[in-house]
């Protein structure tokens, strides 16, 4: 059994999509960032950055926080599915994609939802410099999924956790028709039954975006 400590967003959305996936018993507990269930004491002391998700492995009592590492747990638990043999290629492949999940698609199109969504017109130059800078990173995208289904050769974790990310294009105001490789590798995982079951955990009133 997993706990899972987690809220509808993008990183949290990565874990309850994995977690479907693998078909792992987990129970849900939800953190309400919007409230700041995130800096309680009792949360802090599972992950002292205060950022969902965390999970606890109650089969070693095992806590894991930041979202790629998770995914790379897990994979690790359920015998390597979605993550390729370590030290192959393909597997090298996957962490690539990973990490530019990490590195790149999280954090600028956070910043995106920050300025363009949540506070536009209070900082033009931050609000053009990051949506800029997303336009860019959709079409290294749309170039990499050009002759390929997905991220790393089969579905994956590289997958599991830059989509998330891109399902919310409504938000970053992306029109992602105009990346139609991208565009259907997004409407091609929204379509599996994990998928659907994982955007929503915790239950809440957004529904997967669809172009």
């Amino acid at each position: 059994m997993i706990d899972l400590y987690t809220w509808s967003t993008p990183n949290g959305r990565k874990i309850s999509i994995m977690l479907e996936e693998t078909g792992l018993l987990y129970t849900v507990h939800p953190i309400d960032i919007g409230k700041g269930d995130q800096h309680s004491e009792s949360f802090l002391a599972m992950n002292p950055n205060g950022k969902i998700p965390v999970i606890i492995d109650r089969d070693n009592e095992k806590t894991v926080f930041e979202s790629a590492v998770i995914l790379m747990y897990l994979s690790n638990k359920t015998g390597g599915r979605f993550l390729p043999k370590d030290h192959s290629a393909e597997y090298w492949t996957t962490m690539q994609w990973l990490m530019f999940q990490v590195a790149h698609v999280g954090p600028i199109l956070g910043q995106v939802h920050h300025f363009t969504r949540f506070n536009p017109g209070v900082a033009p130059y931050a609000q053009e410099r990051y949506l800029n800078e997303a336009l860019r990173l959709y079409k290294v995208l749309d170039t990499h999924l050009a002759d390929r289904q997905f991220l790393a050769g089969d579905y994956s974790i590289a997958d599991m956790a830059t989509w998330p990310w891109i399902a919310r294009f409504n938000w970053q105001t992306v029109k992602i028709s105009k990346y139609p490789n991208v565009l259907r590798w997004y409407l091609s995982i929204a379509e599996r039954p994990a998928v659907q079951q994982g955007w929503d955990v915790p239950p809440s009133d957004q529904p997967i975006p669809m172009p």
